[in-house]
C-alpha cells in the first residue's frame, strides 16, 4: 500500500515481494539552542565511501553516484541502507515530531507528512552545512537526495508511537501482546539539486503471541525499547525469541521499506 506525489515523470506500479512469514516460538521542530552539531567531512566521505555490501542487480539503475543522505537519528535505518548497498550519509533533521498533532488524516497520510518534513529539515541542513552545500552545487562527486521516513504502529485504529518512558513502553507491549497490528513507514525522497520530491508509503502485518510479564519486563529493564515505534525492533524481538510473525517487508516494520525504495529511487534519480 502506498501514495505518493511527485514531479512530471509516472511512477513506476507498487509491487510487493513474496509475503514472509516467519514464526519463533515462546522461550521533534526547532534546532536545540546552544547544541554544536559535529562537522562532517562530506567531502572526502563522497569521494571515498563504497557500500559495504554492493548490490549487483542495481548496476543497471543509474544508483551509482548517488548519497542518500539520511534525514533520521535511527541507526536502524542507516544500517538497512548499507546492508543494501547504498552510500548514506546521516544528518540529523532536528525535528521533534511528539510535539505535532495528527488531525484528520489517515495514519498512511500521517507518516508521509513526517517523512517529508524530516526531508525537509535535512535539506535545510545542507544548506546551512558549507560543505554539503557544495556537494549539493555539484562540486563534487555524487548525487545527493534527500531521504526522510517515519513509522507507526496502529492497534485498534489507534495510532502508536514511540514510548515516552518505561512505563508507557509496558503499557504499549501489554497492549500488542497475544493480537495482530499493522506497521507503517512513509518515505519522502528530495532531490537536492532539482528540488523534485515524492512521498510513498508500506504496510505489514505483525501478529505477535503472548508476552509474559517476566518478558516484558526484561525488556523494560533492557532500555532497548527506547526510540522504536511500537517499543520494539522487529530483527531484535525475533532474535531474543518473541513469538513474533509477520507478513510484508520486514524492512517496513523495522523503519525502511526496502522492497519499494530501490524501485522507487531508481524511477526517482533517472
Amino acid at each position: 500500500m502506498h501514495n505518493r506525489a511527485t514531479g512530471s515523470k509516472a511512477s513506476p506500479q507498487s509491487t510487493h515481494g513474496p509475503t514472509d512469514s516467519k514464526w519463533s516460538p515462546p522461550h521533534r521542530a526547532a534546532a536545540q539552542p546552544g547544541h554544536t552539531r559535529p562537522r562532517h567531512t562530506v567531502i572526502e566521505h563522497i569521494r571515498t565511501s563504497r557500500p559495504p555490501r554492493p548490490d549487483p542487480a542495481r548496476d543497471d539503475t543509474g544508483l551509482s553516484d548517488v548519497v542518500l543522505i539520511l534525514a533520521s537519528r535511527s541507526p536502524r535505518r542507516k544500517q538497512l541502507l548499507r546492508e543494501h548497498g547504498y552510500r548514506v550519509l546521516p544528518v540529523d533533521p532536528w525535528l521533534n515530531d511528539g510535539l505535532l498533532r495528527m488531525g484528520c488524516v489517515s495514519p498512511a497520510q500521517w507518516v508521509a507528512a513526517l517523512a517529508f518534513l524530516k526531508a525537509s529539515a535535512g535539506l535545510r541542513a545542507v544548506l546551512a552545512d558549507s560543505t554539503l552545500a557544495a556537494a549539493a552545487a555539484g562540486e563534487t562527486p555524487g548525487r545527493l537526495v534527500i531521504l526522510g521516513a517515519d513509522t507507526t504502529v496502529v492497534c485498534d485504529d489507534r495510532i502508536i508511537g514511540q514510548p515516552t518512558d518505561a512505563d508507557d513502553a509496558r503499557r504499549i507491549l501489554t497492549m500488542l501482546s497475544d493480537r495482530a497490528h499493522d506497521v507503517i513507514t512513509g518515505v519522502a525522497l528530495l532531490d537536492v539539486t532539482s528540488d523534485r520530491r515524492t512521498f510513498f508509503h508500506d504496510q505489514a502485518r505483525v501478529e505477535v503471541g503472548p508476552l509474559t510479564s517476566e518478558m516484558i519486563e526484561a525488556y523494560i529493564d533492557s532500555g532497548q525499547w527506547q526510540g522504536k515505534a511500537g517499543a520494539y525492533n522487529l530483527s531484535e524481538r525475533l532474535d531474543a525469541g518473541w513469538p513474533i510473525r509477520y507478513e510484508g517487508d520486514p524492512g517496513t516494520i523495522m523503519g525502511l521499506p526496502m522492497r519499494m525504495l530501490g524501485p522507487q529511487l531508481t524511477w526517482f534519480c533517472r
